[in-house]
């Protein structure tokens, strides 16, 4: 667990990241059999390649004592994105969260999902 994330994923890793915080520690078959649900051209092989590349990167630990290797994420998913949020406040909006969050706010937001947010802004003041 002590292990540093090297890069940061990419998408189809954050996809593959997605799918292991929903099934919990996988083996490599385990993780092809859900990703073919969506995506039905996914091979075995690539799943397994991205994985490998995964845990070189330490965005995936391995378990090596079974016959067959278990994977899971290295992070958990809130750690994992309020890392990502933070690099993208810095790098986009030169370090303001605001500013993030009027830009998500401006057309990319439903009108049940402002009322979500304004509820929950109601509940901090409280």
């Amino acid at each position: 667990m002590g292990k540093i994330i090297s890069r940061k994923p990419t998408t189809a890793e954050l996809d593959l990241l997605r799918l292991m915080w929903q099934l919990g520690p996988s083996t490599v078959k385990d993780v092809h059999q859900a990703a073919v649900q969506d995506r039905p051209e996914l091979s075995y092989a690539t799943i397994l390649r991205l994985m490998q590349v995964m845990h070189t990167k330490g965005l995936l630990s391995r378990d090596e004592t079974q016959r067959s290797h278990v994977y899971a994420a290295a992070q958990a998913q809130d750690s994992l994105q309020t890392n990502l949020l933070k690099d993208l406040i810095h790098k986009a909006f030169s370090g303001s969260a605001k500013d993030l969050v009027m830009a998500a706010l401006r057309g990319h937001v439903s009108k049940e999902e402002r009322e979500e947010i304004q509820k929950l802004l109601n509940e901090d003041e409280k």
